[in-house]
């Protein structure tokens, strides 16, 4: 029997190669070794989220890369958060047994804090107690993530164990499994890559759109002029061509260090490797864009299949914590 995996992302629109590099394909590769489910969550978006008005359009746009990139309807279940509400029976529960000390201390928690101090919400001090909730109520052994949402997960597990202490063996500990690439730096070089950083490029966009972005990056900051020696060590656009070109890398390296090719030649070429790993994506989702109401029906579906699971779930749990 399969191993189960979760993992989950806000709704965030059209989604970026960082999105790409760190998740995604690692999310397609699981679908052949694991019991995989994947879900949009929406209800954690809300935590920063004031306007809601793009929501369902964020959703849509998400799921429809999710597809074209490769996750299989058919092999995973793909659903909404919100769509499957024992989450947030189970949320509440969690809650209940979740120390406020634990919440305080998530690194996470205090960067949002000041990203947003107008708008430090119950939800925002709670989110890793409703991430624990998304985990378990599938009793999923596996999770992939980055490094960055290290603490969390482990928070998650503390968690578990406490309810396991507290009313009996219920929910396995999730492990995490790291991504191959835990970390892609956006085009300033300096940030994780982020929509809401502008540092981003959109997997749907054109070629000609691409090239754009990819010309905006920021190279080595040491090399001023053409014919000074490169340092592609601490060159992001290099770092860059490691994801799509990784048997050139050596080639490009001393071409850098001895000036033979300069910055713009450098971002052109990975312009063209990137258009050339995404042109198949690319064709895909536009033919995937042309059936709205096949997107609406993977999501119902998948909802479907997750609330059978979720059901049992909290009947179990009912009756160990003494509701039933």
């Amino acid at each position: 029997m399969k191993r189960r995996t979760f993992s989950g992302a806000r709704p965030t629109g059209r989604q970026h190669l960082g999105n790409y590099l760190g998740a995604l394909q690692n999310w397609v590769s699981l679908q052949s070794g694991y019991d995989c489910i994947y879900c949009v969550v929406d209800i954690h978006a809300l935590t920063t989220l004031e306007d809601t008005s793009g929501l369902q359009k964020n959703i849509h746009e998400m799921v429809l890369d999710w597809l074209a990139a490769g996750l299989d309807p058919k092999k995973s279940i793909l659903f909404v958060q919100s769509h499957v509400p024992e989450v947030t029976e189970l949320h509440t529960l969690l809650s209940m047994i979740t120390p406020l000390s634990w919440l305080l201390r998530v690194p996470t928690f205090k960067e949002k804090v000041k990203l947003q101090p107008q708008n430090v919400n119950y939800g925002l001090v709670g989110y890793p107690v409703l991430m624990t909730a998304d985990i378990i109520l599938y009793k999923a052994e596996v999770v992939p993530v980055g490094e960055d949402q290290l603490p969390h997960l482990e928070l998650a597990r503390e968690i578990t164990r406490r309810f396991n202490y507290l009313f009996g063996d219920t929910f396995p500990e999730p492990g995490a499994k790291l991504t191959s690439f835990p970390l892609v730096l956006g085009l300033d070089g300096k940030e994780k890559m982020s929509k809401q950083l502008g540092n981003d490029i959109e997997l749907a966009l054109s070629e000609e759109e691409t090239v754009a972005r990819v010309m905006e990056a920021v190279t080595d900051p040491a090399r001023r002029y053409r014919d000074d020696p490169g340092h592609p060590e601490i060159c992001n656009i290099f770092r860059l061509h490691g994801y799509f070109s990784p048997l050139q890398q050596d080639d490009l390296a001393a071409q850098c260090r001895t000036a033979e090719i300069g910055c713009v030649d450098c971002k052109k070429l990975l312009a063209q490797e990137i258009n050339d790993t995404l042109r198949s994506f690319r064709e895909r989702r536009a033919a995937l864009a042309g059936k709205p109401k096949y997107i609406t029906d993977v999501l119902a579906d998948g909802a479907s299949r997750a609330r059978v699971i979720a059901r049992e779930t909290m009947r179990e749990v009912k009756r160990n914590i003494g509701l039933l």
